[in-house]
């Protein structure tokens, strides 16, 4: 039998390599496993369906351009049911088959629940619309981000914004856990600060459905303005009942989290020209945002969503991290990105170092019509620069 010698087996394997196609090297690279876990029903479901939208996409126009740095993007996905129990049970189902870069619930108690146990799944998590400031606080975690403002750089937003507000008197409507309160408790001191009443805050229990007896005080209070910060069902059925018991257009709204475009296409016209801070739209001037627009608008025959837009840079943000820990295991993708410096669809941002959060410009932005269609449209930039310090109780 003919048999090799050592350095003709040597010579046979580099002739073999050479022959080899040229991406061979690429394709022998572990692909990049995403966990999808959002809502596909209960309270959240309109806005997990538009998540789920900007992260499908994200996933499809990476794998069309031959993936991640060579690594072929593989997607599984979970309703977390809009509840902390279902949304940590499909992570932790997600995670243990192997898709352990997770992205996409809504709430922040699910986006919480997931965080806690990270380390355990061998996972990292991308947390694209949950605001507390418990997940940069004293429940951080180095495995977990976040790519979307948080309530604390709402707020110095809104104690900003609220020096320019013209109108003497306002009322607050807010729904009655954490992030209601925190809003229309600043929104009254900041009001306040600048010599203005708030003869009136009613604060509503989540799941209402029967806004009338909030909509006769308001009435009676006789303010100018109304300072909302309600969510989901909850604030499409109050804009719906206000405008059907004459409460709006007559007294202005502002709104905290109100002017989006699920709200705003559930209503109507009834939120036409009224103003709120907006996390994303597709007026964010920069090339990164452009060349994304311009894509979306070429599949989908519109302009993203502010939810789709958040989602899709949540993944941007995931995909970026693989990139500089020429890794896709959620270890090395979080150290890679703790203080990075990034490209995204709001510019150049960083991704902090003490508290895992995105530090973004802000944006007030006024409903209006724009080719036909009624959206949020931005008005005002308020910088980076804005966001307030780390929490102390973030201990990395």
């Amino acid at each position: 039998m003919f048999k090799l010698t050592p350095l003709s087996r040597v010579l046979a394997g580099a002739a073999l390599i050479a022959v080899l196609p040229l991406n061979a090297a690429a394709q022998a690279k572990d692909p990049i496993k995403v966990g999808l876990v959002s809502s596909k029903s209960g309270v959240f479901a309109q806005q997990g369906e538009e998540v789920i939208r900007g992260v499908k996409f994200a996933v499809e126009e990476a794998n069309a351009k031959g993936g991640i740095d060579g690594r072929k993007v593989e997607l599984a996905e979970g309703d977390d049911e809009s509840t902390p129990d279902a949304g940590r049970r499909v992570a932790e189902k997600l995670a243990r088959e192997g898709h352990s870069l997770l992205i996409g619930a809504i709430p922040s108690n699910i986006s919480l629940a997931i965080a806690q146990s990270l380390e355990r799944w061998d996972a990292a998590y991308f947390a694209v619309a949950s605001k507390s400031d418990k997940l940069t606080g004293d429940t951080c975690r180095p495995r977990s981000f976040r790519t979307v403002h948080s309530d604390a750089m709402d707020i110095a937003m809104i104690n900003e914004w609220a020096k320019s507000l013209k109108d003497s008197s306002f009322a607050v409507l807010a729904a009655d856990y954490a992030w209601g309160r925190d809003s229309g408790e600043s929104f009254k001191r900041a009001i306040e600060a600048s010599g203005k009443k708030v003869p009136l805050s009613l604060y509503v229990p989540l799941g209402t459905k029967d806004f009338s007896p909030y909509i006769a005080q308001l009435k009676a209070a006789n303010v100018d303005a109304i300072w909302v910060a309600e969510v989901g069902r909850d604030a499409t059925a109050f804009i719906k009942q206000a405008e059907e018991f004459g409460l709006i257009p007559k007294t202005k709204i502002i709104g905290h989290a109100l002017v989006q475009n699920f709200i705003i296409n559930s209503t109507g016209k009834a939120l036409e020209g009224t103003v709120g801070n907006t996390a994303y739209t597709p007026d964010i001037d920069n090339p990164r945002n452009k060349a994304f627009v311009d894509a979306w608008k070429a599949k989908f025959n519109r302009l993203p969503t502010d939810n789709e837009g958040q989602a899709y840079n949540g993944v941007q943000v995931m995909f970026e991290g693989v990139k500089l820990a020429g890794s896709a295991k959620p270890g090395d993708v979080s150290k890679a990105l703790r203080g990075a410096q990034l490209d995204t669809v709001y510019g150049k941002v960083t991704l902090r170092a003490a508290d895992n959060q995105l530090v973004l410009p802000n944006y007030v932005g006024r409903a209006k019509v724009v080719d036909g269609v009624l959206r949020p449209v931005v008005e005002q930039v308020f910088p980076a620069s804005l966001t307030p310090a780390p929490s102390a109780l973030c201990k990395m």
